[in-house]
């Protein structure tokens, strides 16, 4: 994401409190932000995520690979089912990472060159109590004018989550090279490092 689009910088992004969510054991957040390579590989990083699944969410189960899914024509969305222990780190910060740096959520059915509705910024929240932690967060980074655009992210109520092909999974961290890749994901993987280095896994 560029940072001409934001109002405030990562860091000074507005916090919300996630304290029921915390302290609840192992949980998963499913958010969609454009090409899975790139969310994935944003937060892998972070301590406390145990791991993280490329895949597709929004559509069904027999339209749910990546040839089907990049037609635009399935509703699907590449997404990333984020799998962490409660204990060491709640839903307030993936999803203040999620706004801030992993990927642009003033951008309607795209992100960068990408278009179409794979491609859109959703959260496929699991229950009631995550839904309304989401649109509350939406709302403070509105009120706080954290971007120059209005927020079009979707709330889409999650049916199931379809893991991606086995290619797919850790594909940055496999292909840190390929084009891609070192244009659009290791950008933001450099500035999770560079605003969150006292959330980071040890081995980063």
């Amino acid at each position: 994401m560029s940072d001409e689009v934001l109002g405030l910088l990562p860091n000074d992004f507005p916090d919300i409190d996630d304290g029921a969510f915390r302290q609840t054991g192992e949980r998963t957040l499913v958010l969609a932000g454009g090409c899975f390579w790139c969310t994935e590989a944003v937060y892998r990083q972070l301590e406390g995520v145990i791991a993280v699944t490329s895949g597709y969410a929004g559509g069904d189960a027999d339209t749910a690979n990546y040839q089907a899914v990049c037609t635009g024509t399935t509703r699907h969305a590449e997404a990333i089912q984020i799998t962490y222990d409660s204990d060491r780190i709640g839903p307030a910060t993936l999803l203040k990472v999620f706004f801030g740096i992993a990927h642009d959520p003033t951008q309607l059915n795209r992100q960068g060159h990408d278009t179409g509705t794979q491609y859109r910024s959703a959260v496929f929240w699991q229950n009631e109590q995550e839904r309304t932690l989401v649109e509350r967060y939406i709302d403070l980074l509105e009120q706080a004018g954290a971007f120059k655009q209005p927020i079009v992210t979707t709330l889409e109520p999650l049916d199931v989550f379809y893991p991606a092909e086995t290619h797919h999974q850790d594909y940055a961290a496999k292909h840190p090279d390929q084009p891609y890749i070192a244009a659009v994901a290791r950008p933001k993987v450099a500035k999770v490092q560079h605003y969150y280095k006292h959330q980071l896994k040890k081995d980063i």
